[in-house]
């Protein structure tokens, strides 16, 4: 059975990208897809995926307080949050949150999401 994934990403193009990605990982699909933190969250709720790919910045609810309350509501979804930022400076952010981790954007291909997805 694959891992459903949530996209959630205001801006379209990642959204497309981030698609693309996820269909090419194995064993992974996607359920869904949301351009801002409080429907990320609406679709979280909704669909019940195994994993949310969650943008930081958006303008309606950031990355981080999305991920709270996804954990909050749906504990067992998992949530990984990409950015164009440095990692480094967003990680332990991200991590206090209750992200499994947090990328670089140009980093992200399917051998990163299936890492990603192993070490949870």
């Amino acid at each position: 059975m694959p891992v459903g994934v949530l996209i959630v990403d205001d801006q379209a193009a990642f959204r497309d990208v981030a698609r693309m990605v996820v269909e090419m990982a194995d064993g992974f699909t996607v359920v869904g897809e949301a351009c801002g933190g409080a429907d990320g969250v609406d679709a979280a709720a909704r669909l019940t995926p195994e994993l949310v790919l969650m943008d930081m910045n958006m303008p309606d609810l950031d990355g981080f307080e999305a991920t709270r309350r996804i954990r909050a509501a749906c504990p067992a979804t998992r949530v990984l949050m990409l950015s164009t930022h440095d990692p480094a400076d967003f990680r332990p952010r991200a991590l206090a949150a209750g992200a499994l981790d947090f990328l670089a954007k140009s980093a992200f291909d399917p051998f990163v999401l299936e890492d990603a997805w192993a070490a949870a």
